[in-house]
Order: C-alpha cells, then sequence, then structure tokens
C-alpha cells in the first residue's frame, strides 16, 4: 500500500470579496483534487489545538501524526535539523529572518514593510549573513545560514522564556509593540538594531534598491526553541517516508522523524516552485520502494502572507495540475493499492495575512473503498459533512490505517 500527501501550505481561507464571495479553494480550476474528494471522504480537521500558536511548525506536526503538546520544543530548532547545526541541551534556538523595515530614525518606530524582503535570494542572504557573522561578535551566539529569508541565531545559555512576534504577522505595522521581551530581551533587540545600521548600507542592499527591489535591511529575531525530539516515523507507523519541501522547516521535521528528505532543485517556497520537480522527486521515491510521500508545497501560504489573491488561486491550480495529478495517474498505473490525503495545514486567509486556527479541509480517498462524498474539495463543502477530526494529530492514524 502506497501513501501520499498533498500539503498545500496555508491553502485555506475565508470567504473573500475580491473573489466574489468565494475563497481561492471554490475559485481555482482543480480537477484532480475535486476528483479525488467527490470519490472519498470529506471533512474538516483541527490541526491546531486552541491553546496553541497556529504556526506551520506546530500544524505539520499535527498532519504527520505528532501530538506537538507532548513533542514540540518551537520552530526554529527543527529548522537546525534541516541545515545541519549540532544543538545540545544548552542550546536555544531562533529564527533570524532578514526582513526589510522602514526609514524612520529610531528602530522602535518603524514599519515592517515586508517580511521576506521580496523573497531575497539565497545567494544574495548568504553574503549579508556572512557581514554579520564578522561584525556581531558575542560571546555564546553564532548565525547560521538558511534559505531566501530564513535564517537561524543559536545562543548557547539562553532562554525560551521570551515573548517574540513572527513578522509574517505584523505586515504594515509599526514594530514598536512586537520588540522582544522577557529573558535576553536586550540583548535580542541590540543584535537586530546593529543588524540594521550594518544592512542598510551593505552594497548588496543599495544594489536591491538600484533594481526596485526591497533591501534586506534588518534580521527579525522570533520563533524560539530548544532541541527537538520525534519519534522516528518508521517506528511509528511501520512504513518508509519521504519528505518533499522547499523549507527547512519540513525537511527539518523530516530529518527528525527520520524520513528520508528530498532536494528538488529549483524549489523555492513561492509559486515559481519547481511543481514538476516535486511530482517527479515523489514519483521517483515510489519507484525505489518508498511507502509513505509527504509533499508540502509551501506556494498558497506565500501568497495569502502577501495578499496576492489571484497567486493565491493560482498556486492551488498548479498543486492540482503538476503534482497532484501526475503523483496519482503514477499511482493508479501501478496498479497497486493506494490512499491519498489532501489538506492544507492551517488557513492563511488573504484578509488577515496570517495563519488562523480555524479547521481545515481534508480528503481521505482510498483507491479499494471509494466512498462516493459527490462533493468538490473547498471549506463549505467540508463544513457540510458534519464531520470534525480533532485532535488533528489523530487524522494521520486514518489515513495510514484505512479509516474512511
Amino acid at each position: 500500500m502506497k501513501t501520499v500527501v498533498f500539503l498545500g501550505d496555508g491553502m485555506a481561507d475565508w470567504n473573500n470579496d475580491e473573489l466574489g464571495g468565494k475563497t481561492p479553494l471554490m475559485c481555482a480550476h482543480k480537477p484532480h483534487m475535486d476528483a479525488l474528494c467527490a470519490a472519498g471522504t470529506l471533512g474538516l480537521v483541527k490541526t491546531v489545538a486552541d491553546d496553541l500558536k497556529p504556526g506551520s511548525d506546530v500544524a505539520n506536526l499535527s498532519v504527520l501524526g505528532y501530538d506537538p503538546h507532548v513533542c514540540y520544543t518551537g520552530r526554529s530548532p527543527l529548522e537546525a535539523a534541516s541545515i545541519g547545526v549540532p544543538l545540545d541541551e544548552r542550546d536555544v534556538t531562533f529564527r533570524a529572518n532578514l526582513v526589510t523595515l522602514s526609514d524612520e530614525p529610531a528602530y522602535a518606530e518603524k514599519t515592517m514593510v515586508d517580511y521576506s524582503s521580496d523573497e531575497i535570494t539565497t545567494e544574495e542572504a548568504g553574503e549579508l549573513i556572512a557581514s554579520l557573522k564578522e561584525h556581531i561578535v558575542l560571546p555564546n551566539l553564532a548565525f547560521y545560514k538558511g534559505i531566501s529569508y530564513r535564517h537561524l541565531m543559536v545562543h548557547t545559555g539562553g532562554s525560551t522564556n521570551v515573548t517574540l512576534t513572527p513578522p509574517h504577522d505584523i505586515s504594515g505595522q509599526k514594530i514598536t509593540d512586537h520588540l522582544p521581551q522577557g529573558d535576553h530581551a536586550d540583548m535580542i533587540l541590540s543584535v537586530m538594531e546593529q543588524s540594521h545600521q550594518l544592512l542598510s548600507s551593505h552594497p548588496i542592499n543599495q544594489a536591491r534598491i538600484a533594481r526596485g527591489l526591497h533591501p534586506a535591511n534588518s534580521l527579525w529575531i522570533w520563533g524560539e526553541g530548544t532541541k527537538p525530539r520525534l519519534d522516528n516515523f518508521y517506528e511509528k507507523y511501520g512504513v518508509r517516508g519521504t519528505m518533499i519541501s522547499a523549507v527547512d522547516l519540513l525537511k527539518g521535521i523530516g530529518k527528525c522523524a527520520g524520513m528520508q528528505v528530498v532536494e528538488v532543485p529549483g524549489a523555492t517556497g513561492n509559486i515559481d516552485t519547481n511543481f514538476d520537480g516535486k511530482a517527479q522527486a515523489a514519483i521517483t521515491a515510489f519507484s525505489q520502494g518508498q511507502d509513505f510521500v509527504y509533499i508540502h508545497v509551501e506556494a498558497p501560504d506565500e501568497c495569502g502572507h502577501r495578499h496576492e489573491t489571484q497567486n493565491k488561486v493560482r498556486a492551488i491550480e498548479l498543486i492540482d495540475e503538476k503534482i497532484v495529478g501526475p503523483v496519482t495517474d503514477y499511482l493508479h498505473s501501478t496498479g497497486e493499492p493506494f490512499r491519498v490525503l489532501i489538506t492544507p495545514d492551517h488557513p492563511t486567509p488573504l484578509a488577515v495575512m496570517t495563519h488562523t486556527k480555524d479547521p481545515v479541509p481534508f480528503v481521505l480517498y482510498d483507491s479499494q473503498k471509494e466512498m462516493g462524498s459527490g462533493r468538490p474539495y473547498n471549506e463549505a463543502e467540508a463544513a457540510e459533512t458534519g464531520l470534525l477530526i480533532q485532535p488533528g494529530y489523530t487524522l494521520m492514524d486514518r489515513l495510514l490505517n484505512g479509516v474512511q
């Protein structure tokens, strides 16, 4: 039995006036998802408990069958695992985004213009992080390069007793009320302020401004955590798993869970990602004997954060056309029974440009047990079924055990 998860990050949404009162899932042309839904089981799943923050870390752990209340130690340590940063029990990790802040003289009066610095390239970001490593030298503090705007800071002997705000939660807002609080807050703020002084005049940023792009003129520190502890996925479920994603968070989850992690050339985490390459990577994994493939696509989430309404619709269509269709066609062609889960991890509504805790629509499809919901795949149709799975981490058991 083969099993595939098609995870459209942030794919769920709210009814939107720009789309005639519909959601992107309602508007998107997605014949493959709709066909699987019509022949499968449709419902809602609560991937983020009410007492947890609705991050992709918590939500994807839940979809993968891990109880975040038990195993979650923070977002950044999962990304550290992807980058290959060794951690010990004294280390506290932080996400260090390269962001664009406005030009007010006082740091605390600035506005979060762009949480991704116009999706700065990994090559440009590497030079900026190298410069920061050279000039910001503090005891027990280290910086590590990630992908695009997503980087890492490790504080040996640090503390998670801090209040830090994800930058994508405050797009277009003043940062005044969102500066670090708690243990070592002064040090963290100093790092952010020093980074702005160093990066504002950096040649990389001057060149970006000349090209009409946002400069990556500050680090933004958030996402604190400690060394992760995940049960091995094979030992937990008895299936050989593969993770396919463009982002360090999901790669780190895969590595911590002992899964095979595939690097797809041209996978960017946005709408320009290599959709075809992700589909081919999944097909290759199955053909080489893997039982379970988790295909994570970040693009709908990024479009939601940036209020790119039509791009979010198009991202869903591309997932359907270039990933869901080819992978399920391959699985049908093998003659072997297979199961499918289609789900977002959480909503990223265009109206608020950040994550919410609302339940998300899911589809379970079993090639041996076509149930025939007869419905298209979207939020409203899922709500009408009356099926709500919670806690969310129990959905993986239903998928792997063939419970419809």
